[in-house]
């Protein structure tokens, strides 16, 4: 299957989700497993509403999905996600054969 010409408008709203620092922090803390919002605002020494900021952002991404349990939000990252992620990059890999196709470029 040949790879789209074009990003689609999911991709370009995922890569712009990882273009951020304290999103890549955020999913760094959620490698290991779910975590409550707390828990994290500990580890990134982050406000609640700049946190929720963030969150919201890797959730429209479909990169982060969260669980609530009592007045706690509880958020891991979305396997599938990385997985459409990894295909994504895949595809922007430079053919082999590239420059070799001959003639000039018109």
């Amino acid at each position: 299957m040949a790879a789209p010409t074009t990003a689609s408008p999911r991709e370009a709203q995922v890569f712009h989700a990882l273009s951020d620092e304290t999103r890549l922090a955020i999913l760094a803390r959620l490698r290991d497993g779910e975590r409550c919002v707390c828990e994290l605002q500990g580890l990134l020494d982050a406000s609640q509403s700049r946190l929720s900021f963030h969150l919201r952002t890797l959730k429209d991404a479909g990169l982060v999905r969260d669980r609530k349990q009592g007045r706690w939000t509880y958020y891991a990252i979305d396997a599938g996600a990385v997985d459409s992620l990894v295909e994504a990059i895949t595809a922007l890999r430079p053919w082999r054969d590239a420059g070799r196709r001959g003639g000039g470029c018109c």
